[in-house]
């Protein structure tokens, strides 16, 4: 029985593979071009019609509006941090204690979940959820204070291999992603702007000396427990660039007033 069916099976596939050349035989006398795209399996495109073969995604241009989403890991941000003083990137002198290494100080980001409705195949707004950190090298021998009702450190005597101040955040972006068609090789170009808002898990202070081996704090340290801000994407394929800027000031004390935070690098997995 079993070799009944498989031979059934495969006379019937032989008869449909020999009929649809010999369609494409009496096609060819009313078209110019037979155009294969290939993908992740074969899109044949005769004359102004489509034969799409099983299992595979329809052409850009037959894409309906649909609901998409899920958990996922995308949006990977890896970039340089830089502390903004009321529109300067040089500290005032309230802020000096502040004073950090530019090719140390760092962003990390990425997105767990994402849900949102694709209008088409060029544009896609989307709600995303996932987690940001913000880790400031300090280049002074200092120590933030925990539990304290300002922004207060210490000098110290010793001196820090590293002296890293970090907040980190989990943080909810809108995605509105516009993209172009593919090309030849199945890449786009995409433009996604991307308000959100985050709120705070939590600050620490990481510092390793010889003295005292490693050693970290935590503590809120009077980061914003909400912040609000938006971020730029631009990119080819699966590879961008990015920049964030956070509109709300960076802390909650009067004497930083003022200092805001922005970023910028490279995202991995932009689509």
């Amino acid at each position: 029985m079993k070799k009944l069916i498989f031979t059934t099976l495969l006379v019937s596939g032989l008869a449909s593979v020999m009929a649809l050349k010999v369609n494409a035989q009496t096609d060819s006398l009313q078209t110019d071009t037979v155009i294969i795209k290939k993908k992740t399996t074969y899109t044949i495109k005769i004359g102004d019609g489509n034969l799409i073969s099983k299992g595979e995604a329809k052409p850009d241009s037959a894409t309906k509006g649909h609901f998409v989403g899920g958990l996922t890991f995308t949006r990977v941000d890896i970039g340089f941090a830089r502390l903004v003083d009321n529109g300067s990137f040089n500290l005032s002198p309230a802020n000096q204690f502040l004073d950090y290494k530019g090719g140390k100080t760092s962003t990390f980001s990425f997105d767990i979940l994402q849900y949102g409705y694709r209008f088409n195949s060029n544009f896609k707004i989307s709600l995303a959820g996932g987690f940001d950190w913000t880790l400031i090298r300090l280049r002074n021998n200092i120590t933030i204070q925990k539990n304290q009702p300002t922004l207060t450190y210490v000098n110290e005597t010793i001196n820090f291999s590293k002296n890293r101040f970090s907040s980190s955040y989990v943080h909810f972006p809108l995605h509105f992603e516009f993209r172009t068609k593919e090309n030849n090789d199945g890449k786009r170009f995409y433009l996604v702007l991307a308000p959100e808002i985050g709120f705070l898990l939590n600050g620490k202070v990481k510092q390793i000396s010889d003295e005292n081996g490693k050693d970290k704090q935590y503590d809120g340290y009077h980061f914003q427990s909400v912040r609000y801000g938006g971020a730029v994407r631009f990119g080819y394929g699966g590879l961008g660039l990015f920049t964030k800027y956070y509109f709300n000031d960076m802390f909650n004390t009067p004497a930083q007033a003022g200092l805001k935070n922005m970023s910028f690098g490279i995202t991995f997995g932009i689509n």
